[in-house]
């Protein structure tokens, strides 16, 4: 019945479109405008027509405004693409991704290397820089040394911290276009976010842990790689919100801080399962960042107990691995994937001055055991 309706919607708003405007048809054998219709169109010479069009400035207002009106009237589209190519065009682009042995940006590291070539191909290179997890200081040394490189667009995984602001405005106002990957920095210091919902994603644990508690009372860990960056924050946030609303039974242990290290995590995971000797056992642990392979090995050799509910975040082959084994009831992925090539393509049209192309949101999938992909899908070593 709804698409039924959403037809109906559009039929009557296409029907609408041909009654407020007159049609323009244009002959089969018409050719598509070129700059040097405009140019005679607009009664100006082809250099001063092309300068209006790429936004290359020292024209008369008036010879702007007779521009675009020829564009108009002929329907001209501009050809980015040629237009780069003519000139030899290169967006150079630059993705600033935690160093370590996170597998999340691993993943990412190795789909970049994938399109490369592609990349290449369409003119753009693309350099990976490592910066320090969890580190203001370092992402700020880091934005200062890149911006005396002139990239053209830059992909940065975000710290909350009032001190970025300072070397990414300076960015910014060099000509480099800006866009927060994974985890958000200050709205007015970029241009665009890619990323999930971390709100939503960090709702959607404390959803699935209190209902796997069934209404009886429980205790639960949280462990977080930093509150300095946004997405780990959120995530926390989301999760505080609903267990504490929906499923007051449960009680909540102050978050362990692990910077996502597997170590870090393991040995928070070992204290909060041994050193509640007179209270109730842990029933159930999120792991808003990484470091799952720490937190497998601290439930491998604690022998989970009956009831006990695990979540964690990313789908890599070392996450998927445990929940076949049971170690992991769910894990949400986010598609970094789809993130990156996102990134790419929001890069690449606030370089060239367009209006960002509309994107459905990322929505995180959630595994369990049974909708698995592939372990040929996943590529990326432990």
């Amino acid at each position: 019945m709804t698409s039924i309706i959403l037809i109906g919607i559009l039929l009557s708003m296409n029907e609408s479109s041909r009654k407020a405007a007159p049609s323009v048809s244009m002959p089969a054998n018409q050719k598509v405008p070129t700059l040097s219709d405009v140019a005679r169109c607009a009664g100006v010479s082809y250099a001063t027509a092309d300068r209006v069009i790429n936004e290359r400035g020292n024209v008369a207002e008036k010879s702007v405004r007779k521009v675009h009106q020829a564009m108009m009237n002929l329907g001209y589209v501009r050809n980015v693409a040629a237009a780069n190519l003519s000139r030899q065009r290169t967006y150079r682009l630059a993705f600033l991704l935690p160093q370590g042995q996170n597998a999340f940006f691993n993943h990412m590291r190795q789909h970049i290397d994938g399109v490369i070539e592609h990349l290449l191909a369409e003119q753009v290179t693309v350099d990976v820089i490592e910066v320090a997890a969890f580190d203001v200081a370092g992402l700020i040394q880091c934005l200062n040394s890149i911006a005396e490189k002139t990239y053209d667009g830059i992909a940065v995984v975000g710290l909350q911290s009032d001190l970025v602001e300072e070397p990414l405005t300076r960015l910014k106002n060099s000509g480099a276009s800006v866009v927060s990957l994974v985890s958000d920095l200050p709205k007015q210091c970029r241009s665009a976010y890619v990323g999930i919902n971390n709100v939503a994603a960090g709702r959607t644990a404390a959803r699935l842990i209190g209902v796997s508690h069934g209404g009886l009372p429980g205790v639960v860990q949280v462990l977080v790689g930093s509150l300095q960056a946004q997405d780990h924050s959120d995530r926390l946030k989301g999760f505080q919100e609903v267990l504490t609303r929906d499923y007051p039974q449960l009680t909540l242990l102050e978050p362990v801080t692990t910077r996502d290290d597997d170590e870090a995590v393991q040995a928070a995971m070992q204290r909060a399962l041994t050193e509640l000797q007179d209270e109730p056992e842990v029933s159930a642990v999120y792991n808003v960042g990484a470091g799952n392979s720490g937190l497998v090995e601290a439930l491998t050799q604690y022998e989970k107990p009956q009831r006990f509910f695990c979540v964690a975040h990313e789908l890599v082959p070392h996450s998927r691995e445990a929940l076949l084994n049971q170690h992991i009831d769910v894990v949400i992925d986010q598609c970094p994937d789809i993130e990156v090539n996102r990134a790419l393509t929001l890069l690449k049209a606030l370089i060239d001055a367009r209006d960002l192309p509309p994107m459905l949101e990322i929505v995180p999938t959630v595994y369990v055991q049974d909708n698995l992909p592939s372990s040929a899908q996943l590529t990326l070593s432990n």
